[in-house]
């Protein structure tokens, strides 16, 4: 490898692009192809990225098999950083295994951990631990070692787990300072500023207050008695009534605990729960059957006694009853909260990470683009969308996913 490759190499390392192009932004060997393909990467322009280092892979010879599957990776981390979550899966895979068959630990180990964050942005947190308590930051150069605390701090977070994440974070903040290189040390702030941001509103005894993570993780341990609208559920630790799939349920169960420690009138819960305006016997006959099945659900944590205005819950430990509310409600919250990272999603890739239809995620991308609240970037298969992130709040996105034991 000449001396030119040599020092966009370093320059690529240190994160400075146009340095790397500046010795090789004419040449056209695989190597010199390669380099450029990361440089506009780390430029942002993500297509040519993409072409270039497909460029690369075809020109490296069948026997520079270690220098192809760097491609590889390198044309992942390109997919992931443009939202395109449906690059072959496999082939990083086959990439990382091949790295690691010829000593190349550093590039494997990247491999890994571009696995691990896509799992992350999908929402496959499991799978995402499992894949995580198989990577050893411990031998990795700075860098990696910051990017794998910022895995550990993004799962922690989707978990709430406020002091982990604090930890995770700081972890993070050494490697990237010791590693140098301004975007790391960008991307590790913008994850800091989320601790501080709020990311949840609670709602108890007819007041609203936004929380912190930390905060949210102290009310889901604190023994009260939570109607939980960031994924739909009641919940005290120990105990968890899912009701996710039960929209009229969770509406009623929303209700009362908005209403606790009074009761909630038969004429709220009705347009609550059934959006009825103008109610008849039918409607009151049937909140009747729906409350009885919320009493049977519930009965593991709580009462529903009927009063002569309506209804009240009565937690059996006669503790506090609380509702965790998302910071911003809006019916399309969950594809805002995808674009909010600032990134530009193409629908597809929206779509596998809400497990919704395409054509659901498109309508709903349509609606918010009416409502100015979305805008599309490019035209058919390289359409992407984004929005500006929420100024002053953490995005959902740190409140999706099941937490332990549920």
């Amino acid at each position: 490898m000449d001396s030119l490759i040599t020092a966009a190499g370093r320059a690529l390392a240190a994160g400075d692009p146009l340095g790397a192009l500046n010795r090789v932004a004419l040449r056209e060997d695989a190597p010199s192809l390669a380099i450029r393909g990361v440089a506009m990467a780390q430029l942002g322009d993500f297509p040519r990225a993409r072409a270039l280092l497909r460029r690369a892979a075809r020109a490296f010879g069948p026997r520079e098999a270690v220098a192809r599957a760097r491609c590889v990776v390198a044309e992942a981390e390109v997919a992931l950083a443009s939202r395109d979550l449906a690059w072959p899966v496999k082939a990083l895979a086959a990439a990382r295994a091949a790295l690691a068959a010829h000593g190349d630990r550093v590039n494997a180990a990247h491999a890994g951990y571009l696995e691990v964050r896509r799992l992350l942005l999908i929402g496959r947190l499991s799978e995402a631990e499992q894949a995580l308590a198989g990577l050893d930051p411990t031998p990795l150069p700075p860098a990696l070692k910051a990017a794998h605390a910022l895995v550990v701090a993004g799962v922690a977070m989707r978990r709430i787990q406020g002091r982990a994440a604090r930890a995770a974070l700081a972890e993070a903040e050494g490697a990237a300072r010791q590693a140098g290189i301004p975007a790391l040390l960008a991307e590790v702030e913008a994850a800091a500023q989320l601790l501080e941001a709020p990311a949840a509103r609670l709602v108890a005894r007819g007041q609203a207050r936004a929380l912190r993570l930390d905060e949210v993780e102290a009310v889901l341990a604190s023994g009260a008695l939570v109607v939980d609208a960031c994924r739909h559920a009641v919940r005290r630790p120990g105990v968890v009534v899912p009701l996710a799939r039960r929209p009229v349920l969770f509406a009623l169960a929303r209700a009362l605990g908005e209403a606790w420690p009074g009761d909630a009138s038969r004429d709220l819960l009705l347009r609550q729960a059934f959006g009825a305006r103008h109610a008849d016997e039918s409607h009151r006959a049937r909140l009747r059957v729906e409350i009885g099945r919320l009493r049977a659900l519930l009965q593991p944590l709580a009462e529903i006694g009927a009063t002569p205005g309506g209804f009240a819950l009565a937690p059996r430990d006669e503790g506090e009853v609380v509702v965790l509310a998302r910071p911003v409600e809006e019916p399309r919250a969950a594809v805002l909260a995808l674009l909010a990272d600032g990134e530009a999603w193409s629908s597809s890739a929206l779509a596998l990470a809400l497990g919704a239809s395409q054509r659901n995620t498109q309508r709903a991308l349509d609606a918010l683009a009416a409502a100015g609240k979305a805008q599309a970037v490019g035209q058919g298969r390289a359409r992407r969308w984004m929005t500006p992130p929420m100024p002053g709040f953490a995005t959902s996105l740190l409140l999706p996913a099941a937490l332990p034991g549920d």
